[in-house]
């Protein structure tokens, strides 16, 4: 097996962090942007990021849109679905049929 060389980087707000990939996200960063509440803060930040890229930031947006359509978005994985349909039921909503 082998081990990828991780790059110090730093972010345009000084932060310093080692990543094996081109990926510019800074996870300090990104730790800070995390919702502390609402259905955004129980995705991980690849999932987070890709609703809020296609402008899905509430339930009722999130509502108009297939299963299928939302499991085509960058950085959305099925492991998230069962979080998202259990936010959209306990407000009375679902996925778009």
């Amino acid at each position: 097996m082998t081990t990828s060389e991780k790059n110090l980087k730093t972010c345009n707000k000084g932060h310093k962090y080692y990543k094996s990939s081109d990926c510019p996200t800074c996870p300090t960063c990104e730790q800070k942007r995390k919702p502390e509440n609402g259905f955004l803060s129980l995705l991980s930040a690849p999932a987070r990021r890709a609703l809020e890229h296609n402008g899905i930031t509430s339930l009722h947006l999130l509502s108009t849109y297939s299963e299928k359509e939302i499991l085509k978005l960058h950085g959305m994985g099925p492991a998230f679905l069962p979080k998202l349909r259990t936010a959209l039921k306990e407000n009375g909503l679902s996925f778009k049929s």
